[in-house]
């Protein structure tokens, strides 16, 4: 008798496990059948919509974009502009205190200052906090390269209205705008386009432009 024991209570453990699945089964069952007859309940006094016979087109959806990704990799750019680095003894020191990246030619910043390219779209970071600033020129850099963008307005102001009455922002874009692969040369704006508040900038030619 001793010997059966075992399989006794392992038989009895099996039924009791049946017993349970059985039991949850129907709980699942009753759950379904009682939100279907809510449903059926709910739209009982709906009339249907009468057929119209038109074909309705799948509407083009706009590609995915990914936002956490550019939001990530913003963040990394914003990170990596330094405002430490030394840009002073690059700057040409003319009237308009231009700045190239090497293997750019002077002509390139004289056709810049002369308005050889249109200015397509400008940022005001006028009496933004400096990393607001930093946040802002970061984001529209990448905007103006996605949209194929070559030349830009950058107001950074005259500081006129900070405590010191010193532009705290002009030296920092100057900076910032340097370590950015995409920009090719900078100048001060003429005055009729922002004198010494704002600059022009001018970035890389898209792909199959760049000899333009």
């Amino acid at each position: 008798m001793d010997d059966l024991a075992p399989a006794l209570a392992q038989m009895r453990e099996a039924q009791r496990i049946e017993r349970e699945r059985a039991r949850l089964a129907a709980e699942q069952a009753a759950r379904i059948a009682r939100e279907a007859s809510l449903f059926r309940t709910e739209i009982a006094d709906a009339t249907p919509l009468t057929p119209h016979g038109r074909i309705i087109p799948d509407r083009e959806r706009p590609a995915p974009r990914p936002r956490q990704r550019e939001l990530d990799d913003r963040e990394v750019l914003e990170l990596s502009l330094s405002d430490e680095i030394d840009i002073e003894r690059f700057l040409d020191t003319d009237d308009s205190l231009s700045w190239r990246r090497e293997g750019i030619g002077p002509d390139v910043v004289r056709r810049l200052r002369r308005g050889e390219w249109t200015v397509r779209s400008q940022i005001d970071l006028h009496g933004l906090r400096v990393d607001q600033a930093r946040a802002a020129l970061v984001e529209f850099l990448s905007d103006a390269v996605r949209s194929e963008w070559r030349c830009l307005r950058i107001i950074h102001g005259k500081g006129l209205g900070s405590p010191s009455r010193e532009p705290v922002l002009k030296g920092k874009v100057k900076k910032w705008l340097a370590q950015r692969a995409e920009v090719l040369a900078f100048c001060q704006a003429r005055p009729n386009d922002g004198g010494s508040g704002a600059l022009i900038v001018l970035l890389q030619a898209p792909r199959g432009q760049r000899q333009s």
